[in-house]
């Protein structure tokens, strides 16, 4: 047990140090616990001779991704913020430093991949079941890389374009407000996500000859709503884990960042149950039944809704942001699937996409400051920034992609599985080899393609 007389003898400075890398490093492995969450979601949602590729997704996408954005990914959000910010030059080698400075490795490296993982497991939802894998590594490479990284370089660390500091954030004479990602995570992932299920095509049955989608059910809802609540648990180091400084010095003494603490820890607690609420009664009112795999998706978006604002609102603001994410996840999702025809298996766009940019924007209109019409431009600006370049940039690696391996398995690939067309693999043999493809489905209101015809228990697909 450490002596106390120890511990009032030592540097006030170097138990601030002490504390809030240990504090940092929590929270990014509350942070890396999501991707399994995202794993458990994706794999419920797609058929059983899908499960091991969408796993196998996941997999590169931490164990590729945290490679690539040290030698390359985390040297991009630097030189981003360097090109866009007036007085700034360029200096790559500043920007590439951090590879041989061991104090950057927990707070700069470790702390920024997390985030660049999440931003880039957002898209496997959204192509499952279709995609060739080598063109999804290759993707997965491009967003680590350069996609997201600029995006992070323009809006975070105090430059860059959005910053107040930035050349827009000047000429509006504010900076961009994002907390942890709302739009430069979730909302980023969730545009690449239309774009990439948009380009790759819909599955094979997900419309008919008349353009009306058809239900094609996941294999689990179990384990979708269980990877909802993983992701739920590892949120709160997404959010409250950004409040990087628990600890400072204040005139000599320990000061303690309770107050900024408990306010994100309270809207991001609210705006999950608001999310999950709201999702509830929308699907009580449009479709006679709450849903539940709706209701999980609405648990998601209210999250997304929340991450930007979770320092900035108040606690009412925090509840309605929530609630707005999750009330929209299956009105947008709906759109997405009958009026754009895009197949979105995990509903990834409602839930990342549209309630990240809904709960940026709307920041100013629940802030504590009250409302600012500046920073409500300011939030606009941004938002349409970050979708223009994942837009074109999207469009671009996929394209590539097409170009070098292929976008889409052949149809008969697709039948059979990508489990075994793409790995030799089968996750449920005592589904796939009976001729079941999608195994034991529980009716649903359809976000990912859980749903079955006439609203019964199905064992088939």
């Amino acid at each position: 047990m450490l002596d106390p007389t120890v511990l009032s003898a030592a540097d006030p400075g170097t138990v601030v140090e002490g504390v809030n890398t240990v504090w940092t490093l929590v929270a990014c492995f509350l942070i890396f616990f999501m991707q399994p969450g995202f794993a458990m979601l994706e794999a419920g949602q797609v058929r059983a001779k899908n499960v091991a590729n969408v796993l196998m997704k996941n997999l590169m996408d931490w164990g590729m991704g945290v490679v690539v954005f040290f030698l390359v990914g985390l040297g991009v959000v630097a030189v981003a913020g360097q090109l866009t910010t007036p007085g700034l030059a360029l200096d790559v080698g500043a920007a590439f430093a951090y590879a041989s400075d061991s104090g950057t490795w927990v707070g700069s490296y470790l702390f920024s991949a997390v985030f660049a993982m999440t931003a880039a497991t957002i898209v496997s939802g959204a192509v499952a079941e279709r995609i060739k894998f080598e063109a999804y590594v290759f993707y997965s490479v491009g967003l680590t890389a350069f996609i997201y990284p600029v995006v992070a370089g323009m809006a975070w660390g105090g430059t860059g374009l959005l910053s107040s500091a930035g050349y827009l954030g000047e000429a509006l004479g504010t900076g961009f407000q994002d907390f942890a990602g709302a739009t430069v995570v979730h909302m980023l992932g969730g545009v690449a996500a239309l774009v990439g299920a948009a380009m790759v095509g819909p599955r094979k049955g997900r419309y008919d000859a008349d353009g009306e989608s058809q239900p094609i059910p996941g294999h689990s809802i179990t384990l979708a709503v269980l990877g909802t609540f993983i992701l739920a648990f590892g949120w709160y180091g997404f959010n409250v884990g950004t409040q990087a400084a628990v600890l400072s010095v204040e005139d000599g003494a320990l000061a303690f960042s309770g107050d900024t603490l408990g306010r994100v820890a309270l809207n991001t607690t609210l705006g999950m149950g608001g999310g999950a609420v709201a999702a509830a009664l929308v699907t009580a009112w449009t479709e006679g039944k709450p849903d539940p795999l709706f209701t999980a998706s609405g648990l998601l978006a209210g999250l997304v809704a929340v991450t930007g604002a979770v320092p900035h609102v108040t606690w009412v603001g925090g509840l309605a942001l929530g609630a707005l994410g999750g009330a929209q996840a299956p009105v947008v999702y709906r759109w997405v699937t009958d009026s754009l025809k895009v197949d979105d298996v995990a509903a990834v766009f409602p839930v990342h996409g549209s309630a990240g940019a809904l709960g940026t924007l709307l920041i100013p209109v629940f802030a504590v400051e009250g409302f600012s019409a500046t920073q409500f431009a300011m939030q606009a600006a941004g938002i349409a920034v970050i979708v223009a370049w994942t837009v074109a940039t999207t469009w671009v690696v996929f394209k590539v992609a097409d170009a070098a391996v292929g976008l889409r398995v052949d149809d008969d690939d697709e039948a059979l599985g990508l489990d075994r067309s793409e790995h030799g693999y089968t996750a449920y043999p005592e589904f796939v080899d009976a001729g079941n493809d999608s195994g034991p489905t529980v009716a649903s209101g359809d976000p990912g393609g859980m749903a079955t015809d006439g609203g019964e228990v199905s064992d088939g697909d």
